[in-house]
């Protein structure tokens, strides 16, 4: 990855505004540091809070194999973070007009250089030299992560915090003989992600040390933020032959949807259709709920995937039986697909690619709200938009 430490300009104690892996925008604050402490660290930990501790906890135990037990330290990082996370302070109102520092009151605000990620903590990796690569790297049983947050005083020039500025990133990979023989000739590879059962494509080459060993090295060019802490990770290379729907690969398109967790589902009347139930509130500010049907393009991560044209970001909506769980919609992500024009418009329908190359993909068929055989799709995506009418 793409990562920079950013090392502290004076002395003091260190507020922390941006939270642990989220996206900073350039001259976005980061962070601020003072003579002395803050007396306001927010509040207690949240029930809500509390309860995805103990979720992610259960999962951990379940899934513990002793045979790794260096995964235990990550996962003490992990949630050591996300408790401090809920104390941070709310970032300062003031505005940095650009990257750098400014001053508020007695601290000086740490503002990003960048757009990127950011990160509190290194292990050492943020140079990872690709022409020399030595098997003692690829070792996770000697990895280490050391956790920039602190409570104590920090001395200028110290470690505050890493940003990673890129979308771009890569996996490295070592090699048997057998297996540079089997896919020395690809350019790219289909890589499924074993921690979640996610799959990407990804641009192939071979590295070759001075020491005889060989290396794979995996570029992919999205999906960052969903393995950001991790330096490791297990996973599986698909180099079968693909089969499934063959479709030009000019006809692919990125759309974005919002997100919403699954537990927020609920279904309309006696209608089976999942849906969502909608706080709206009248002229008096009586606050009632509305059961709002949305069209559902995916279902992974415990999370929904719905069209902005059905709700949009600022709609609270609640869980079912219960106007105190709330939820405010604002995240999104995309997903792959093409325009279907079935119905003689353009209509986004999801696909999953298996395998591609320079001109065309193979994508999964029968996958839900995708694609079947002897459907019309457009063949120039980047002509069309969505709802367009246009002749099959």
């Amino acid at each position: 990855r793409s990562e920079k430490v950013v090392n502290a300009d004076t002395s003091g104690y260190v507020t922390y505004y941006a939270r642990e892996n989220s996206k900073v925008r350039k001259a976005g604050v980061v962070y601020g540091i003072g003579p002395g402490k803050q007396t306001d660290q927010g509040s207690d930990l949240t029930e809500d809070t509390l309860a995805s501790l103990r979720t992610e906890m259960q999962k951990f135990s379940l899934n513990f194999d002793p045979s790794d037990y260096h995964d235990v330290y990550s996962f003490k990082y992990v949630l050591e973070g996300e408790i401090l996370d809920n104390s941070l302070l709310s970032a300062p109102s003031a505005t940095a007009g650009s990257s750098g520092s400014m001053t508020i009151g007695n601290e000086t605000i740490s503002t990003a250089s960048a757009d990127g990620i950011v990160s509190y903590s290194t292990d050492g990796y943020e140079n990872f030299d690709l022409t020399s690569i030595t098997p003692e790297e690829m070792d996770e049983k000697s990895y280490e992560v050391k956790d920039l947050k602190t409570t104590e005083k920090v001395a200028a020039g110290q470690s505050i915090y890493k940003i990673i500025d890129s979308e771009k990133w890569s996996l490295i990979i070592p090699l048997s003989s057998k297996q540079i023989v089997q896919i020395s000739d690809r350019k790219t590879i289909r890589v499924k992600f074993l921690k979640d059962g996610a799959t990407q494509n990804a641009a192939f080459s071979i590295l070759t040390m001075s020491d005889g060993k060989y290396y794979g090295k995996l570029d992919f060019t999205n999906g960052l933020l969903r393995y950001i802490d991790s330096r490791f990770i297990d996973i599986e290379l698909v180099t079968n032959n693909a089969t499934g729907l063959k479709i030009p690969v000019t006809s692919v398109v990125n759309k974005e949807f919002y997100t919403i967790p699954d537990e927020y589902a609920t279904k309309g009347g006696d209608s089976q259709n999942i849906g969502f139930l909608k706080l709206v509130t009248d002229s008096k500010g009586n606050e009632s709920t509305k059961f709002t049907y949305t069209t559902l393009y995916e279902h992974k991560n415990n999370k929904y995937y719905i069209d902005s044209s059905d709700l949009t970001a600022g709609d609270i909506i609640v869980k079912d039986g219960t106007s105190s769980d709330r939820y405010i919609i604002k995240d999104t992500d995309t997903l792959e697909g093409v325009y279907s024009m079935n119905k003689g418009y353009a209509l986004f329908r999801k696909i999953s690619i298996i395998d591609k190359n320079e001109e065309y993909c193979i994508v999964e068929k029968g996958t839900s709200f995708g694609l079947s055989q002897f459907d019309y799709i457009v063949l120039n995506s980047s002509k069309v938009k969505e709802s367009d009418i246009t002749a099959k």
